[in-house]
């Protein structure tokens, strides 16, 4: 893998280029439709657990786990009734 640090400006470019291009296709290919109720549920309920569990516990690893378990939260109280 490249090291950036120790390579020359024209390789740092084209790796970031490189990378950014994929992050951007990624983020893109998430648009292709929008969002279903239960999607919106989950981010909300990952926003909210990672807050919560920010200033409960503090720290990137308490911000984590409340995100992690917002999320599991906020599908189970948003999936469809129907099956």
């Amino acid at each position: 893998m490249l090291n950036p640090q120790k390579e020359s400006p024209v390789l740092k470019t084209r790796y970031l280029l490189a990378v950014t291009t994929m992050a951007s296709a990624f983020a893109l290919g998430g648009c292709a439709s929008a969002p279903t109720h239960n999607q919106l549920g989950t981010a909300a309920g990952a926003v909210a657990g990672g807050v919560a569990g920010h200033v409960l516990f503090g720290g990137p690893l308490g911000t984590v786990g409340g995100a992690a378990a917002g999320a599991v939260i906020g599908n189970e109280l948003t999936k469809s009734k129907r099956r």
